[in-house]
């Protein structure tokens, strides 16, 4: 079992930056894959960035390429989302989860948090 608690969620101007963490528990975060989706009002819940359990393999989104970065610190349990150059088109509930395998599809995560609301203003 594998809870997901997401924080670092705000309002920002357009060009600005966040970063989104995910807290774990759970004694095997380190054997996920852990993976950032978002969903904005009136969308279906889309897959933004995902990285393998040992960090060394990472997959994302066209949409946030060059702007988007994820990292994890498996002995905090933790992952993150570093989000630059901040677009209107980015507002969204972020949520993480929990997938097991390496980068697994859509399908196979298992455990999500509750969302944290990133909206940018322009």
């Amino acid at each position: 079992q594998v809870q997901l608690v997401e924080s670092g969620g705000g309002l920002v101007q357009a060009g600005g930056s966040l970063r989104l963490s995910c807290a774990a528990s759970g004694r095997t975060f380190s054997r996920y894959t852990m993976g950032w989706f978002r969903q904005a009002p009136g969308k279906e819940r889309e897959f933004v960035f995902a990285i393998s359990w040992s960090g060394s393999s990472t997959s994302y989104s066209p949409s946030v390429l060059g702007r988007f970065t994820i990292s994890r610190d498996n002995a905090k349990n933790t992952v993150y989302l570093q989000m630059n150059s901040l677009k209107p088109e980015d507002t969204a509930v972020y949520y993480c989860a929990a997938a097991p395998g390496l980068l697994p599809p859509r399908s196979k995560y298992e455990y999500w948090g509750q969302g944290t609301q990133v909206t940018v203003s322009s």
